[in-house]
């Protein structure tokens, strides 16, 4: 059977992943991801999908994260009322992770609109709301883990534990039966193996095609077990502490934010780290941390390890936004996880905006952070950041901690797929930025992958299949410039020279230096208007 397969998202960039797999008689999605990072990026999510929505039969949803499932609203909103087949715990996930992301957008929006409408422009609709996602909701149909379901004509399934989070998965896609069948692993995001939390990646030997993540492709990190997680933390609560004030900490509301509250709670009832009041404050991590309590059993250890959550006295769960706002009265040491895990929305911007100027905060980071996102700016040791369009001096602790992270790091990657080998076809490289994908090409081609075997995607290129090999089809128009999907935008680069531009006026020793400063710039703007107005 001729088969095609499309990237409509995480090529060459690492959020919003959504691959189109079609044959004779059928067309399926294998997640239907939102855009996370620069604003160019997130723009994509605006736009009409790639492909005709009407033609799709089936979506197959690796995880809950947002990155992976995020558009399923707008898809049902565009027309689509098929099948959406997904782990039972990836769909209570979606349940309330997919509502939130509607709430947000709509508060987004509200606010942007307010701006807009002070300086005369139009206004704009979310992408969906939140009575969009529980509509959405309907679409799922659960499956099990290595059960083999029949997901569109002639195409049957099969779920395998990814270990990135709970219910995630690889999906395995078989084509035809017999000599004619063509099979297409799809990783998703995989988890790096020997947590307490989640069990190991897994998945079948001898595919087709294999089509894997490369978030961290060119990383790798020393093996750390609980003690030596936690003993990492510990030292990073007993600095803060040190420094005087408040430990914020940017948080992955599904996962991460589970994990670093029972770590948190170990490591002080062990007395490795002072005691703190916690507050989680993130209405989705809250919600998400019942469903942990309900389905986060570890078949590999026999046990739920977020039992210990139940009772934890310092943990305080503010659902409300009031609730938020009264932490500004705290002083001195008390701990804050919100949302996002990226800085890019959610409860942490305001936060930061009121905490990023002290000296005393720390601000620790967790999680991996998308180009062109706040929390990356920090990491990267941005000293001046705009937040919702304040302008705020970083001086603040910022810190990194690298032992949570939910992905398998190079060498994790590389040993799934030697394990899924002998692959007939093509592997394809997705979901990982330039570095990182050329990191992990590179240690295949090293590990006995044939380097014409390796193919990196680019935003909606088409490949046809067959059991052996992969042909590249005419690349489609793209909807992004050559590189933008990694590299800072003109936002980005925009809110720093506003904001250097602002510094550098305040610092100039006169008012005439100022005046003489403003005049270069608006000789630059009126060179540049007069060439824009020659050229047209």
């Amino acid at each position: 059977m001729a088969l095609t397969l499309t990237f409509h998202g995480a090529a060459e960039c690492v959020t919003g992943f959504c691959a189109r797999l079609s044959g004779d008689g059928f067309a399926i999605l294998v997640d239907c991801g939102m855009f996370q990072g620069s604003k160019t990026l997130k723009a994509l999510n605006y736009e009409s999908f790639p492909f005709d929505v009407g033609s799709i039969d089936a979506v197959l949803l690796t995880h809950g994260h947002i990155d992976h499932s995020g558009m399923l609203p707008k898809l049902m909103k565009a027309g689509y009322t098929g099948p959406i087949f997904a782990t039972a715990p990836t769909r209570d996930l979606c349940e309330v992770m997919l509502a939130d992301a509607g709430d947000i957008q709509e508060s987004e929006v509200a606010f942007l609109n307010r701006r807009n409408q002070q300086r005369g422009r139009q206004p704009v609709e979310p992408v969906y709301t939140a009575r969009d996602a529980r509509q959405t909701m309907g679409l799922f149909r659960r499956v099990k883990f290595e059960e083999i379901v029949a997901v569109a004509p002639g195409v049957r399934a099969r779920f395998w534990t990814a270990g990135h989070m709970l219910g995630a998965a690889s999906v395995e896609v078989m084509v035809g039966d017999g000599e004619d069948q063509t099979t297409i692993l799809f990783s998703g995001d995989l988890g790096p193996g020997g947590q307490d939390y989640l069990p190991d990646p897994t998945g079948p030997q001898g595919v087709s095609h294999l089509v894997v993540e490369s978030t961290y492709g060119d990383r790798d990190r020393p093996p750390i077990d609980t003690a030596r997680r936690r003993a990492l933390l510990a030292a990073e609560l007993r600095d803060a502490h040190a420094a005087g004030g408040p430990l914020l900490m940017p948080t992955f509301a599904v996962g991460r934010a589970q994990e670093l509250l029972l770590d948190l709670v170990a490591v002080m009832e062990s007395g490795e780290a002072p005691r703190a009041e916690i507050f989680l404050d993130s209405p989705l991590a809250i919600e998400a941390t019942d469903v942990f309590l309900q389905r986060g059993w570890n078949r590999d250890t026999q046990a739920n390890p977020f039992e210990a959550l139940r009772g934890a006295s310092q943990i305080h769960y503010l659902m409300k936004a009031q609730d938020s706002d009264r932490l500004e009265r705290l002083r001195d040491w008390h701990i804050i996880l919100a949302g996002s895990g990226m800085c890019d929305a959610g409860r942490i911007r305001g936060h930061l905006k009121r905490l990023l100027w002290r000296r005393e905060v720390t601000v620790l980071i967790t999680g991996f952070q998308a180009v062109g996102t706040l929390g990356r700016l920090l990491v990267d040791g941005k000293q001046l950041v705009r937040i919702q369009g304040e302008d705020l001096r970083v001086r603040a602790r910022i810190r990194t901690l690298d032992a949570y992270s939910a992905h398998a790091d190079a060498a994790g990657l590389v040993g799934w797929v030697r394990a899924r080998r002998p692959v007939g076809g093509s592997i394809f490289l997705t979901h990982g930025e330039p570095d990182a994908l050329a990191g992990l090409a590179r240690r295949l081609a090293k590990d006995g992958c044939p380097p014409d075997q390796l193919i990196t995607p680019a935003l909606d290129q088409t490949f046809t299949l067959d059991a052996r090999q992969a042909r590249q089809v005419d690349l489609a128009p793209s909807r992004l410039l050559p590189g933008a999907a990694a590299m800072l935008d003109w936002h980005n680069v925009r809110a720093d020279l506003l904001a250097r531009l602002g510094e550098q006026i305040e610092q100039a020793p006169s008012d005439a230096a100022r005046q003489r400063l403003l005049r270069a710039v608006e000789q630059v703007l009126d060179d540049v208007a007069r060439q824009q107005s020659g050229a047209s």
